[in-house]
């Protein structure tokens, strides 16, 4: 059975959230709350406030999950052709300093960009995303780089509980760890959406990790 008046008071804090976000003042984003399952619609202008207004909703405690509905015009600027968004994102990639010189793939179909390749590092991975975000015609991105495998010793799972810890933007409490390889696995329970995923985030800037499984439910508690 819902609860009615906490589904109001979620509805009501997300849609504050969002507002908040300064991308989205304008933006008419519909906002459904059912037992922690918020669903989002309308339209944008960009791929970049689809993201902004995901990760805003992400952040509200009491969200348990994110399905994201909202659409992508492009209104007065048209359509580009995925060949026109292609080149667009290899001209933005060719700018950044800190992809500049990666070896990274693009493929364009109907506007949803799929990146591959290898990686040094998990904030490269990202700035290929961002950099991508704005550019006009890109209804979405499928990020499939890899971190390349690095010659640094095994993964220290003590150094990344620690850091957890020691971080002020979640509780680490009912966090596990394990390594196996270059891989880490987040098992246990979390308080919050952003919350799982600002420790796969901690996780990744460790030395030797190369991918994150990141098993973590979210157990908001009323």
């Amino acid at each position: 059975m819902h609860d009615m008046k906490n589904n109001e008071e979620l509805q009501k804090k997300v849609q504050e959230a969002i507002q908040w976000e300064s991308l989205l003042h304008s933006a008419e984003i519909g906002v459904i709350a059912i037992d922690g399952v918020v669903t989002l619609s309308g339209i944008v202008d960009s791929y970049s406030k689809k993201a902004q207004a995901e990760d805003a909703v992400k952040q509200v405690d009491g969200v348990l999950a994110v399905v994201d509905n909202i659409a992508i015009s492009q209104g007065k600027w048209g359509i580009n052709t995925d060949n026109e968004i292609a080149s667009q994102v290899i001209n933005a990639f060719q700018w950044n300093t800190e992809i500049a010189n990666e070896k990274i793939s693009v493929v364009v179909e109907k506007g949803w960009v799929t990146l591959e390749g290898e990686v040094s590092w998990n904030h490269q991975r990202e700035a290929a995303r961002a950099a991508i975000a704005n550019l006009i015609g890109v209804k979405g991105v499928i990020n499939r780089i890899a971190i390349r495998p690095g010659a640094e010793a095994s993964v220290n799972t003590k150094d990344i509980m620690e850091a957890l810890v020691r971080s002020g933007s979640l509780n680490a409490e009912g966090i596990r760890l394990e390594a196996v390889g270059h891989m880490v696995i987040l098992s246990g329970t979390i308080d919050t959406w952003y919350e799982k995923e600002e420790a796969a985030r901690i996780v990744w800037n460790a030395p030797g990790v190369v991918k994150v499984d990141n098993r973590l439910d979210v157990t908001f508690r009323r």
